[in-house]
């Protein structure tokens, strides 16, 4: 239906306005986004479309959900009918507003005041990527981030991951601590028996230079896994 046919309280943008964001669905926030649809296609059936499940692994078949499209890039919108420049750029704008203001609440405060915090700033930058990648948060004396770094990319062992590269960054911020995270593209958040071993040999080689490993975070798409949570540190 177009939204010129909805009353007036019941249309996304009023609605927002009257109720709030939290009053509205996934769909109905994404429609605002769009603004509208296409030829034969209202803005509301375009945003359900978006966000119904992938069936074959491929941009074209939907996103997987708000966390999905929003992991999305510039190119894998490209392919979607009705979504031109502004449209793909307005959708990407706001999963990086969202990145910058997680990483400023990072840098201003003790990052394991807001542990939950943590989480969500790695699943934003992690969760989605098709492959395996390992970054480091560099933390200062009062455990504030620094930087974030990706520093490996593929299939993670401890031969794969170098302790040497990860302790000259280490000393390029001049960190007093690090939080270790890297995600599982198979969706399970579980630490695999070459995590822990990883784990474990990056907490002796950094501690050489007194540099602490706090946590080691796993993400998937809508989960993460603390280590130390876990006891597994």
């Amino acid at each position: 239906m177009p939204l010129k046919d909805l009353p007036p309280d019941a249309r996304p943008r009023e609605k927002l306005l009257a109720r709030g964001p939290g009053a509205l669905s996934d769909v109905e926030l994404l429609a605002i986004l769009l603004r509208t649809g296409i030829q034969g296609k209202g803005v509301l059936q375009m945003a359900q479309e978006l966000l119904q499940l992938k069936t074959a692994g491929n941009a074209q078949d939907g996103f997987d959900g708000i966390a999905g499209l929003l992991h999305a890039t510039a190119d894998d919108l490209k392919p979607i009918k009705g979504l031109g420049p502004a449209k793909r750029a307005e959708i990407v704008a706001v999963l990086e507003l969202s990145r910058r203001a997680m990483a400023q609440q990072l840098k201003e405060r003790t990052v394991f005041a807001t542990p939950d915090a943590v989480k969500h700033y790695l699943q934003l930058h992690l969760s989605a990527r098709p492959h395996e990648v390992f970054a480091v948060l560099f933390l200062d004396v009062q455990n504030r981030l620094l930087a974030m770094e990706e520093l490996f990319r593929g299939t993670l062992t401890q031969t794969s991951v170098y302790p040497r590269e990860v302790v000259l960054r280490a000393l390029h911020h001049q960190a007093s601590a690090v939080v270790l995270a890297h995600n599982h593209p198979s969706g399970s958040v579980q630490p695999s028996r070459a995590d822990e071993a990883l784990t474990q040999t990056l907490k002796t080689t950094l501690a050489l230079i007194d540099v602490r490993v706090l946590d080691h975070v796993i993400v998937a798409p809508g989960e993460a896994l603390s280590m130390a949570e876990k006891g597994l540190m």
